[in-house]
């Protein structure tokens, strides 16, 4: 199977790793990759949200299967512009995924599918804006209904603070706060059948003890040794297959992969927000620790075919990503930085690094090239053999100006 993966992070990085170890993939490419993911597969030059563009590369290349990687080029119709093409794609159309481009219209999904989740006002006004506000109090949660890159949602007890962001929104979602801690469960599905995979936890705040700024996540970790067995099986049943099903019946089904973000309430499970793709950092534990191999999987989906696909292996261990994150992210990142240790690193039992935002330079060294530049990810036998892992691998790289969190599942795995 000749694969195309579209996308330049460490969420591709992640898949193109796993699907290098695929014996069923018999050529690998990605468009436009970075300085890690060149290492695994073929790189070519292409303009991610021009559709056209991308179906003419995968015809060019002959793939059976293209993977689409971000959310921008899902909403813009990069899928439809491939499948047109007669080519097999996993990623929603993109009629599909506003669920992920518009928070406005995953609320009206969830409506019309039961699907539990916050009380919340949509908002374009001023007016609305301070109404809704004063219906819900401090701590404030105001999301921007477009896409943000994981960072138009702030939530603050600062009413100053909730209001300048929301009057910085054309149309905003105000929404009551969730208590309880957060869960990440994606679900590959064809638009029928919903095969979940496992649930993981990620970082969303810039530094330790989620203080700072929402980034687009700082680590993650999988599994959850703290939740409910049976929470995947509520969470599919409750959640994933409804809202399935619910697309589905409007005309506009969703084959690809399925995110949803959830809180644990002391209410029971509520959907925080749907994305349309892999999350980054998430798919960098989950995949680390899917013994299945992964393309047959993603091409049944994308051919309506998963009902074939037989139950998913997992590793009984778990794994654990912590992002090295440029200068001043998740503010506009200093770029152009070298990195070193990265042979180093690799060279760690059960580790190994992924590249988000990185390039080579003229001279053919690896340089900081966005805001989060490495997912440092290992395995073990439990979280905390992991994490030890993760932490000891990172320690052996430089990047001038950099940070990263040093509490990525630490109390998971050293529970009080």
């Amino acid at each position: 199977m000749k694969v195309l993966v579209i996308g330049g992070g460490a969420r591709e990085h992640a898949l193109c790793r796993s699907l290098s170890l695929d014996p069923d993939v018999t050529a690998l490419h990605c468009a436009p990759g970075n300085a890690g993911i060149a290492e695994v597969a073929e790189q070519h030059s292409v303009d991610v949200l021009d559709g056209a563009a991308v179906a003419g590369l995968a015809s060019t290349l002959g793939a059976d299967l293209v993977i689409v990687g971000p959310e921008a080029p899902l909403v813009a119709g990069v899928a439809d512009a491939v499948r047109e093409r007669g080519i097999a794609c996993f990623g929603p159309s993109a009629a599909a995924a506003e669920l992920e481009g518009s928070k406005a219209f995953a609320k009206d999904v969830m409506a019309a599918a039961g699907v539990p989740t916050a009380r919340s006002y949509v908002c374009v006004d001023a007016a609305e804006v301070d109404e809704a506000l004063d219906a819900f109090g401090p701590p404030y949660v105001v999301k921007d209904d477009g896409l943000a890159a994981g960072k138009g949602v702030v939530v603050t007890p600062d009413l100053a603070v909730a209001r300048a962001h929301a009057l910085a929104c054309d149309r905003v979602v105000i929404e009551e706060f969730l208590d309880g801690p957060e869960v990440s469960l994606f679900a590959i599905t064809d638009g029928e059948t919903v095969l979940p995979l496992q649930p993981a936890q990620d970082f969303k705040r810039a530094y330790d003890g989620d203080e700072g700024p929402n980034t687009g996540g700082m680590g993650a970790y999988s599994p959850l040794p703290w939740a409910d067995p049976k929470l995947t099986d509520e969470v599919l049943a409750t959640v994933l297959q409804p809202t399935v099903d619910e697309l589905r019946h409007r005309g506009t089904p969703f084959a690809g992969l399925l995110y949803a973000g959830l809180a644990i309430t002391s209410r029971g499970v509520r959907v925080i927000e749907f994305n349309a793709r892999f999350g980054d950092p998430e798919t960098q534990v989950v995949l680390a620790r899917l013994k299945t191999p992964l393309a047959g999987v993603l091409l049944r989906a994308a051919t309506g075919t998963l009902e074939m696909e037989p139950p998913l292996r997992w590793s009984d261990g778990a794994a654990v990503t912590v992002v090295i994150a440029s200068h001043n992210y998740p503010g506009t990142p200093r770029t152009g930085d070298p990195i070193t240790g990265l042979a180093e690193a690799a060279e760690r039992e059960k580790a190994y690094v992924l590249h988000a935002g990185t390039q080579r330079n003229d001279a053919g060294d690896v340089v900081s090239a966005g805001g989060r530049v490495l997912s440092v990810t290992a395995t073990g036998s439990d979280l905390a053999k992991a994490r030890g892992r993760a932490y000891g691998a990172l320690e052996l790289i430089a990047l001038k100006g950099s940070h990263y969190r040093t509490d990525i599942a630490a109390r998971a795995a050293h529970p009080q």
